[in-house]
């Protein structure tokens, strides 16, 4: 995104494979940026080119089920002028999108819709700078509007009125991302940025490793009575999903930063928890994994918004932790989990668990397919999301295993 509105041309290295980043590259090209992909690029380099002026797309750019596409990319269309449309999977007509449309509309864009998929007609020259609009539901709706505020005419005088904005850290990677490129943003008034007018300055990036991605792996080597290690994790960063080690921490697990990585693994049984991730829900399937068969009751909170992610993810969890036999149900903001033990005595064997489209769900059933035997998942395909290669990623994790044991 950033490298698209940027002055200049970038290289970035080691984008993520899978097809939420597919859909992204493929909706800023329908918007006139130039990709560039190296055939022999054994690091998913790219090469970014952003446009002079970017072009409308009325023909349609597809978002799937990707939150950052249908969010992120309607601003750059913005910018473009004239009539966009945007569409996606079924799913995402089902996903928050009325905040970021409402944003849009006080900058002068005209909708028809407050949903995917809509139609979006720009006027030559965006309005602002003041925009007030409550992203209770979603940290994205105001992270959309960030990225692009300093190639608005006026800045962005960007203004929250609502409940807390939940996964606040997304936030705050966004303004890093921002004024590690020369853009002026002031955030000294809670709930409220203002970022100035102008250019967006090019820089050549290796993206850090998917934290969130990772956190399923390092759960399966605490489970499993095993261990897992994670390279390359960094020491500091601002991806919210790092805050998987202290959550194993404060179930009984141990995780360990050193040259090698994060390695994480049980000394004895994990133990319930009260775990707040109103600011990393994204964590919240994996989360509920370990709290699964973990002794005694855990409590997540702070995670309501995300009965509106790419399913009813609390529901969700709710149904097929209960399918297998474990007792679970739903609070006003997330989720009581009484924990089967470390061994899952008494659970149901060979359960088909449901996927419903979402990554996360898939990442919860091979997690409780690690202690209770036969379960099985009905789409496996909706992990490539963001990661295309689980199966084979889990696959390699557990031969490896099984060979150290050998």
């Amino acid at each position: 995104m950033l490298a698209a509105l940027a002055d200049a041309p970038s290289t970035l290295i080691g984008l993520l494979a899978a097809r939420d980043t597919e859909l992204m590259i493929a909706a800023l090209r329908a918007l006139g940026v130039r990709i560039d992909i190296p055939l022999d690029a054994t690091e998913h380099i790219v090469r970014v080119a952003p446009p002079a002026h970017f072009t409308p797309c009325p023909e349609g750019i597809d978002c799937g089920l990707a939150g950052t596409v249908m969010r992120f990319v309607p601003p750059i269309a913005a910018l473009a002028g004239g009539r966009s449309y945007f569409f996606g999977d079924p799913h995402a007509t089902q996903r928050p999108m009325s905040p970021l449309l409402d944003g849009l509309a006080q900058l002068g864009v005209q909708l028809d819709n407050d949903a995917l998929p809509f139609t979006m007609d720009s006027p030559a020259q965006l309005g602002g700078p003041r925009v007030q609009i409550d992203s209770s539901t979603s940290s994205q709706f105001i992270s959309a509007l960030l990225l692009t505020a300093a190639r608005l005419p006026a800045g962005i005088d960007l203004v929250h009125r609502g409940a807390t904005v939940p996964s606040l850290p997304h936030i705050e990677m966004t303004l890093a991302m921002l004024r590690s490129r020369g853009v002026q943003v002031d955030d000294s008034e809670q709930g409220r940025w203002r970022v100035a007018p102008g250019p967006i300055a090019a820089r050549d990036q290796r993206i850090e490793p998917d934290l969130t991605n990772a956190a399923v792996f390092l759960a399966a080597g605490v489970l499993s009575g095993g261990q897992v290690t994670v390279p390359a994790w960094p020491a500091r960063t601002t991806q919210p999903g790092a805050l998987i080690a202290d959550i194993l921490r404060r179930m009984g697990a141990t995780a360990e930063l050193t040259d090698d990585g994060l390695t994480a693994y049980a000394p004895g049984e994990l133990h319930g928890a009260e775990i707040d991730l109103h600011e990393a829900s994204e964590l919240t399937p994996v989360v509920a994994g370990l709290a699964a068969f973990a002794s005694g009751p855990t409590t997540i909170s702070g995670v309501a918004h995300i009965r509106g992610h790419e399913t009813d993810r609390l529901a969700a969890i709710e149904a097929e932790l209960s399918s297998v036999g474990i007792e679970v149900h739903q609070t006003a903001d997330g989720l009581v989990i009484h924990g089967a033990g470390p061994r899952g005595a008494g659970l149901a064997p060979t359960r088909v668990l449901r996927a419903y489209a979402d990554h996360r769900l898939a990442h919860l059933a091979a997690l409780i397919g690690l202690i209770v035997p036969g379960v099985q998942l009905d789409d496996i395909g909706s992990v490539s999301k963001t990661m295309p290669d689980f199966v084979s990623r889990w696959q390699r994790m557990l031969d490896e295993t099984q060979d150290a044991v050998r």
